[in-house]
């Protein structure tokens, strides 16, 4: 049998110019025969054909021959695999091209997240490494030395999430054939359970800021309870959405804070997010009050733009409105929360009063009923309770009326 034909080869060349068309030498430049030492390494390779087409490969720029041949030795191996692993791409050029290449479909809080993550921990600690080079075990070195270091686990876990997610794309652009940190990352922590307010004490909250306040604050944290809407959601509102004749308002934009500084309106979190939601007679009361509000404000214009703006019609900022929301809140002596507590506690009295969970899911305007259950399934502890029961009575209701007809067709009844 017939060696296989070698493929390629490995040159000298330089970017010398030929002084009169100004051409480069490339690999017949006399100097690379007189020193050894000038110009870099080269490989040339022929790939197999796309779409009938000739194609060849030609890098540069390696300090020996050695080197060429290793790549290009890399590149042979990966049309034979499939999978091209570049060993020139380091960890810090890969991290910043997929954070480029997801900038557009990540939503703005969600893209400096990640951005975070990448350019003040992963680039620092793995950023040098060749891109095939990076393995588990460099991962959890750092991972033990952040924890090591009293590094939170939310934190360290958020930040290998980031560069697992990151590695996945590689390896299905088929630039890696496998994830080095697919089993390093550290389990996900368990989040939190999150404080929710009784009915009581929602109900105190919002009398105090009618009896204190009266103010925008006031039907803003009334709409906020009466619907579930998420802060951006609320703080993105505008009149063209509310249309108190249908009492209805439509869930069209979102605002997101980035790095609680710049402010940018965006798509809503989820598809099923953009709907709309009914308004209860309070809710109703509340931007009824609001529109009062602006139009005494300024009586010669058309109620338009935010519902809840700033003086100047711009948005009111989140750090801001959760820092009114923990003041009125101590005033009160309440448990403290944050925004989106307010959310989770309109779905805990939803649940308290027993709507059901179909119900309360579309209300919230979650993805799937399944979202809905993980996140309230530890407050439906009662509706467990009056299902077992309900499962229970039908059995021994069953069961009595079973041992009825067979005591009225006993024989001894029939023989009588």
């Amino acid at each position: 049998m017939g060696q296989r034909p070698q493929r390629g080869r490995v040159y000298r060349r330089c970017g010398c110019k030929d002084g009169s068309s100004e051409k480069q030498l490339g690999s017949w430049c006399p100097q690379l025969a007189a020193d050894v030492k000038h110009g870099t390494w080269t490989y040339c390779v022929d790939l197999a054909p796309d779409e009938g087409r000739r194609r060849t490969r030609r890098r540069g720029g390696f300090s020996s021959r050695a080197e060429a041949a290793r790549e290009m030795a890399a590149v042979l191996d990966g049309e034979l695999r499939g999978v091209y692993e570049n060993r020139r791409t380091t960890v810090a050029s890969f991290l910043r091209e997929w954070l480029a290449a997801r900038k557009s479909e990540l939503a703005p809080n969600t893209y400096a997240g990640y951005a975070d993550c990448v350019e003040r921990d992963l680039i620092p600690a793995f950023g040098r490494h060749r891109l095939p080079d990076l393995r588990p075990q460099h991962i959890e070195d750092w991972i033990r030395a952040q924890q090591e270091a009293g590094r939170g686990r939310v934190t360290v876990y958020r930040v290998t999430a980031t560069l697992r997610n990151a590695l996945n794309a590689a390896v299905r652009s088929w630039r890696l054939r496998y994830n080095p940190a697919k089993y390093a990352v550290p389990p996900k922590p368990r989040a939190a359970e999150r404080t929710c307010w009784s009915p009581d004490e929602a109900a105190a909250f919002l009398r105090h800021n009618k009896e204190h306040y009266a103010d925008q604050l006031t039907d803003l944290f009334e709409v906020m309870l009466g619907t579930g809407m998420r802060r951006g959601e609320i703080l993105a509102l505008h009149w063209s959405d509310v249309h108190l004749m249908d009492r209805k308002l439509y869930v069209r934009w979102t605002l997101a804070a980035i790095n609680n500084a710049e402010i940018r309106f965006g798509e809503p979190k989820t598809e099923a997010s953009r709907a709309w939601i009914s308004l209860s007679p309070r809710a109703m009361t509340a931007l009824h009050h609001q529109a009062a509000l602006q139009m005494n404000a300024h009586p010669q214009h058309r109620l338009e733009g935010l519902v809840f703006p700033r003086p100047d019609g711009q948005p009111l900022r989140p750090q801001w409105l959760l820092n009114q929301l923990r003041k009125r809140t101590a005033e009160l002596g309440l448990p403290t929360i944050g925004l989106h507590d307010l959310r989770h506690t309109a779905a805990s009295i939803m649940i308290a009063e027993n709507v059901p969970i179909a119900v309360i899911s579309k209300t919230l305007r979650h993805t799937t009923l399944a979202i809905t259950i993980n996140l309230y399934g530890h407050l439906l502890k009662d509706s467990a309770d009056q299902a077992v029961t309900a499962l229970s009575s039908a059995l021994d209701r069953a069961d009595s009326n079973q041992s009825q007809q067979e005591r009225h067709t006993s024989p001894l009844r029939s023989a009588a």
